[in-house]
């Protein structure tokens, strides 16, 4: 949902946005490179950061885009023209879905280089790789009926798009060095630490350097994001996770970060006002959550029923399943909290009314 309070936050860079296959200085050492997605979503942001490993000059690339010609395609007029002459000594990905990790065994091939991520995501994306996760086949699409989305042909759908995953992310790297909350990686001389985050992915590394020349940095991945809320879902594979309560306690941690940090986010522009973000998505979740409670207490009701109360556009199919897990996150947090009480009725669907 866009951020009605969007001009509460500063955009240091303006309008201005790397084409694909530039890359464009933000700070000394650090470069913004911009991939196409083939989604309402359109764009993700992947970042160059100059690097020294045992003695040998290159860079670090965090978050690798989607396995597509065209990616590859921009990557290869980067390589060319944005480093220097000099090569890629790592990759990080901040979490396994298909935009940050898709290219990463590609990347770690061609420059024969590690993968860095959190062992968790690590896992799930060697799993998902070789099945789905969550938004498509036979699982998903019971799972999305038993909260009731009944549409025939959106169903169908949804089975048939049992290789959502890895058509986008068709191989992982064989190995990979972790990351972990807490954990200070060197990187170009300077010191970035690791900061885990839950409720968007099992396990998201975001990276923050308190002394960037220029000023503090966050590469926040999906964490925080200046226009959009970050999506937040439940998904088959953990039908009773609270990943909107693991979310909201994941952002209280990001308050401890100056507050003139320079946000680096996966989608939208750089900003600054991380405090003031922080506090829109609280109140953003709160709001949602009051409107779920209202729906359930003037009737027992159902994710697909909230559809039409949380978002108001016009979905795709590919939002649809987003929504219902977004849908979902929310009505399990009141649940399992003890507002709410979940019943299933005799079609097999799972309705919530107030405790």
């Amino acid at each position: 949902m866009a951020n009605a309070r969007e001009s509460e936050l500063h955009y240091p860079l303006g309008e201005t946005l790397p084409q694909p296959g530039e890359a464009l200085d933000l700070a000394p050492g650090v470069r913004w490179v911009r991939m196409g997605l083939p989604f309402a979503l359109d764009h993700i942001n992947l970042w160059l950061l100059r690097d020294r490993i045992d003695g040998c000059e290159g860079w670090t690339i965090v978050d690798c885009g989607i396995a597509s010609d065209d990616t590859r395609a921009n990557w290869e007029r980067v390589f060319a023209e944005r480093l220097d002459g000099l090569p890629v000594l790592r990759v990080m990905a901040t979490h396994f879905h298909p935009d940050h990790l898709g290219l990463a065994h590609w990347l770690t091939e061609k420059w024969d280089c590690r993968l860095w991520m959190s062992a968790t995501d690590f896992n799930l994306a060697r799993l998902a790789s070789s099945s789905t996760v969550g938004m498509g086949g036979a699982t998903a699409a019971a799972f999305f009926g038993s909260h009731g989305l009944t549409d025939p042909d959106s169903l169908e759908k949804i089975r048939a798009r049992a290789d959502y995953y890895p058509k986008m992310v068709p191989v992982v790297p064989n190995s990979y060095r972790r990351l972990m909350d807490g954990m200070e990686v060197e990187i170009g001389g300077r010191t970035w630490l690791c900061i885990a985050g839950y409720g968007h992915a099992p396990e998201h590394i975001s990276l923050c350097c308190p002394d960037a020349e220029g000023g503090p940095l966050l590469i926040s991945g999906d964490m925080v994001l200046p226009r959009i809320s970050t999506n937040v879902s439940v998904v088959d594979v953990e039908p009773e996770a609270d990943p909107l309560t693991l979310y909201l306690n994941s952002l209280a941690r990001y308050l401890a970060l100056p507050s003139d940090t320079l946000v680096l986010p996966s989608h939208g522009k750089p900003f600054t006002g991380l405090h003031e973000r922080i506090d829109q998505l609280r109140e953003h979740h709160d709001e949602r959550l009051s409107e779920v409670m209202a729906a359930c207490t003037a009737e027992p009701t159902h994710a697909a029923g909230l559809l039409g109360v949380l978002f108001k556009r016009k979905l795709d199919l590919h939002q649809t399943t987003f929504a219902m897990g977004e849908a979902i996150a929310h009505l399990n947090a009141l649940w399992l909290e003890g507002d709410l009480v979940r019943e299933q009725g005799d079609d097999g669907v799972y309705r919530f009314r107030p405790a």
